[in-house]
């Protein structure tokens, strides 16, 4: 059911001049929200993801789709800029 949902969805990938997953990573330590935290927090919005997932897409291991990477806006309280940066 998960992959189906994100069907449609576009993934949202990282360049060699921005790391969305560094991005995240850096930004949660700085509010001291742990990964499970974060995925719970996500999971209130009705946003699917496991942990295993946000480690991969910190790392870059794994691209981040659209919708995720609202929750994460969201979630964390800032912005596409500082996530884009």
């Amino acid at each position: 059911m998960f992959e189906r949902l994100y069907m449609d969805e576009q993934k949202i990938k990282s360049d060699s001049h921005i790391s969305i997953g560094k991005n995240i990573r850096e930004i949660r330590m700085a509010r001291n929200i742990g990964q499970t935290e974060l995925v719970r927090l996500l999971d209130l919005q009705g946003i699917s993801m496991t942990r295993e997932s946000l480690v991969k897409i910190e790392s870059g291991k794994q691209h981040i789709y659209a919708s995720q990477l609202r929750g994460i806006r969201d979630a964390l309280q800032t912005t596409y800029d500082e996530l884009l940066k």
